[in-house]
């Protein structure tokens, strides 16, 4: 059976709307000046981009007594010696640039009296670098980016149109064909270069901090385009989220003084990190706190979950009232609790994939020619195996100015028209996968189902602490669940807003993915950052100092390594 597709033939296509999403369109556009277009693709209503959420802020050195040096190691140190430090120096003397170009177009980040800047402290840095907007950072980050996209000399947007398969010919994009989500019709945008800005995976889980919608679409149709994935085994937790919704208790909280309390009443962080405490690197600090509830040091949450309290009174009424309105909202509205006058129960929760697309160097290019990456999809190895918190906001904005360029500079310089049409036919085999989905009416499972055992796969072996046998046994979990996809039933039938359509489509991915982030785990025989395993519990640099490539193979996938490129810091055991 063949289908029809209409299609819309342009120059860039953006496959994703976030931060690093609509930055790239307008590096592209202000560049380009009119002479190529750019359209940018969003899985959502542009605005319902997860970029929104982050609160937190945007690490850069613009403060007196920093340095490039020093935001510089405080990365490296926090990525547990695994990122790549050539691009950590080119990333922190960037990022001050892209805060102030935001200023310059209207984002109202916070200022001090006089009128500067103004910046608060986050784990694992040595001093204040972290410039906000309120506790509203990201929505006004989004809001800024988007008025500018908005007024750019040749841009297209396409709200809900969900992607489902990169057309390469010859080692080279040609195009992606999407759903559009409000007619169900398929559209291929026929393209000379695309970049994957789609964000991170984290709703292989069942509790995390990510927006529903954030399902590693870009990550999974990419690695079965071709494209390898990096270091899909780091991921990081956020320490404190609201039990039992996932929602973040931001890290700047305990910059400006909150504390972690077991059920004695003790601030545990001090056995752990006794000089940071509570500003320790993220891993620690979740490690500790899964340490103290193992210990039967927890208390009691919503629902029975078993949690530790985050005492915010220290940090003040007048701040929880003003730059804290929201986290002091969320527990009002969703605790019955004050946190001016009350203890809040708190647990970790998933909150960013370092791994991603492998990406090959600061032009943002991928092992196919056109196709570039930014943003968390993207690993580029900047967060190497921990994050640093508060960087995740200029990466999102350093790379999607460096993958906008490139591919401005690549249309320009390097592209050639293809004589042939030969990658129809493949447009085609996608458009006949996608329907199919929708006509499965006599299978065993429905999605929801095989979800949700993807979720207790996550949830029980891929966690913070990971063991061999227990991940063996995620591994063969994952593959009786994509053999159980060919028995899937699908009720809905129709095409316009079909959302089980979309969902058996999500339901392809994080299963793709969770078997590749199961691999991975099972192959790096160490602990090193977010990736921590009960069997080899110490970090081993002679053996893995190294990235970890996986590349698609329909039987199973195929891991190699990638040395970590060192410029002038040496791996060192950190203390915090």
């Amino acid at each position: 059976m063949k289908l029809d597709f209409q299609t819309i033939d342009t120059d860039l296509v953006v496959l994703g709307s976030g931060i690093a999403g609509l930055r790239a369109a307008i590096q592209f556009d202000l560049m380009s000046k009119g002479r190529y277009e750019v359209c940018v693709l969003s899985k959502v209503q542009v605005m319902r981009s997860h970029s929104v959420a982050p609160e937190g802020g945007a690490a850069a050195v613009m403060g007196k007594g920093d340095s490039y040096e020093q935001h510089a190691y405080d990365t490296i140190k926090g990525s547990d010696y695994l990122a790549d430090q050539d691009v950590v120096e080119q990333f922190v003397r960037e990022a001050p640039n892209e805060i102030l170009q935001l200023d310059h177009w209207g984002m109202p980040w916070a200022r001090d009296r006089d009128g500067n800047l103004e910046a608060r402290a986050f784990g694992a840095h040595e001093t204040p670098r972290t410039y906000y907007a309120y506790d509203r950072t990201g929505f006004f980050l989004m809001k800024t980016l988007y008025d500018k996209l908005l007024g750019g000399n040749k841009v297209r947007i396409f709200h809900e149109f969900f992607a489902v398969g990169i057309i390469v010919s010859d080692g080279r994009f040609r195009g992606i064909v999407t759903i559009e989500r409000r007619t169900g019709n398929f559209v291929f945008f026929k393209g000379k270069a695309l970049i994957i800005a789609t964000g991170g995976l984290g709703r292989i889980y069942s509790y995390a901090t990510y927006s529903h919608t954030v399902t590693g679409d870009g990550h999974a149709i990419a690695y079965r385009a071709g494209l390898p994935l990096k270091d899909m085994e780091f991921i990081q937790w956020l320490p404190t989220t609201l039990v039992p919704y996932g929602i973040p208790a931001t890290e700047a909280l305990r910059g400006h003084g909150a504390l972690l309390l077991n059920s004695e009443g003790e601030r545990f962080m001090k056995k752990y990190a006794p000089n940071k405490m509570e500003l320790a690197a993220r891993d620690i600090v979740v490690r500790a706190i899964y340490t103290e509830l193992a210990s039967g040091r927890g208390v009691k949450g919503p629902r029975e979950t078993n949690s530790v309290l985050l005492d915010a009174r220290p940090v003040g009424s007048e701040k929880l009232k003003g730059i804290y309105k929201t986290f002091r909202e969320n527990c009002i509205n969703f605790l019955k609790k004050d946190p001016i006058e009350e203890l809040i129960p708190v647990i970790p929760a998933p909150h960013y994939s370092m791994g991603g697309i492998h990406v090959q160097s600061m032009s943002m290019d991928t092992t196919i020619v056109g196709v570039y990456s930014a943003g968390e999809v993207a690993c580029l190895s900047l967060h190497g195996a921990n994050r640093l918190g508060s960087n995740s906001i200029p990466a999102c904005l350093v790379t999607g100015k460096w993958a906008g360029k490139s591919a401005y500079e690549y249309i320009s310089r390097i592209w050639q028209e293809s004589s042939t049409n030969d990658y129809i036919q493949e447009v085609n085999s996608q458009v006949n996968r996608s329907y199919r989905y929708i006509k499965n009416e006599t299978g065993s499972f429905n999605v929801f189902e095989l979800r949700n055992r993807v979720y207790d796969v996550a949830d029980n072996y891929l966690g913070v602490f990971r063991e061999e046998s227990r991940l063996n046994l995620a591994i063969s979990e994952i593959r009786k669940i994509k053999r159980d996809l060919n028995d899937l039933k699908v009720s809905d039938s129709s095409i316009e807003y079909n959302l089980e359509w979309v969902n058996v489509h999500e339901l392809y991915n994080i299963v793709e993915l969770a078997e590749v982030v199961a691999v991975s785990a099972l192959r790096r025989k160490e602990s090193r950052g977010a990736h921590y395993r009960t069997d080899y519990p110490h970090r081993n640099d002679n053996e893995f100092l190294s990235h970890t490539i996986v590349q698609f193979d329909p039987a199973a996938p195929r891991v190699s390594w990638l040395p970590v490129k060192i410029t002038k810091w040496a791996p060192k055991e950190r203390e915090y």
